[in-house]
């Protein structure tokens, strides 16, 4: 895949990433069998937790693509391989567009910058640098996430769909889901930790309290603003 297929694919956050690293090699256009799911290159796995609940979390498989430099929009499965459902959509927002939303809207999307920074968030298959690049530029984003298969247990997808919420401090993952997906991957999410301390501290915010509460990115409590390095 060339450069500036890679810088379209995963707008300006991804300008980093060197060509071909991680990206399926398929008709580009949009236009074959495959349609507008022929852009969603971009592979990154993190877990999800449910927003009134934070007991409920689930492994999480995201394809994505760029609707511009500022909006990235992925499709979300349960795992990856045969038998992988669709569990349903995250949408990606630079904290500029996020600043100019009503509190009514904003209480929809999830910060990104503890998973980053613990080493949660992964992008499988890029080389740490490209990686670490990659997560430097997603930092501040925002996710909107929808599952409209709240339960993969379940065969069929029931009741409502489901807001979820990404981890914010820790604990809120359990220690086994990461060493069972350290395990898998081939992994240390520990040193990953320690490779993306140059992002600055780690971020421990309480879980919302309520489906209506703001989402917060670097503070628990007072002014929410990202501490000096």
């Amino acid at each position: 895949m060339r450069r500036r297929d890679v810088l379209k694919a995963l707008g300006g956050a991804a300008a980093c990433l060197a060509a071909g690293e991680a990206l399926a090699d398929h008709k580009e256009d949009g236009k074959g069998p495959m349609g507008p799911l022929s852009k969603f290159h971009a592979y990154l796995c993190a877990f999800h937790l449910a927003k009134k609940d934070a007991k409920f979390v689930l492994e999480a498989h995201h394809y994505c693509a760029a609707v511009n430099d500022e909006v990235h929009q992925c499709v979300i499965f349960d795992k990856v391989g045969d038998g992988a459902r669709i569990l349903g959509v995250e949408y990606i927002i630079s904290d500029r567009i996020y600043r100019t939303l009503p509190a009514a809207e904003r209480k929809y999307y999830h910060p990104h910058a503890y998973e980053i920074i613990s080493g949660q968030l992964l992008a499988p298959g890029l080389a740490p640098e490209a990686e670490d690049k990659l997560m430097a530029g997603l930092l501040t984003t925002w996710g909107k996430t929808w599952h409209t298969w709240p339960d993969p247990k379940t065969a069929l997808p029931m009741g409502e769909p489901l807001l979820m919420w990404a981890a914010t401090r820790d604990g809120h993952i359990p220690p086994e889901l990461l060493a069972a997906r350290d395990r898998e991957m081939k992994i240390s999410t520990p040193d990953i930790r320690k490779r993306r301390a140059v992002l600055g501290p780690v971020p421990q915010i309480d879980a919302p309290k309520s489906v209506d509460d703001l989402g917060r990115q670097w503070t628990n409590e007072g002014p929410d603003v990202r501490p000096q390095k």
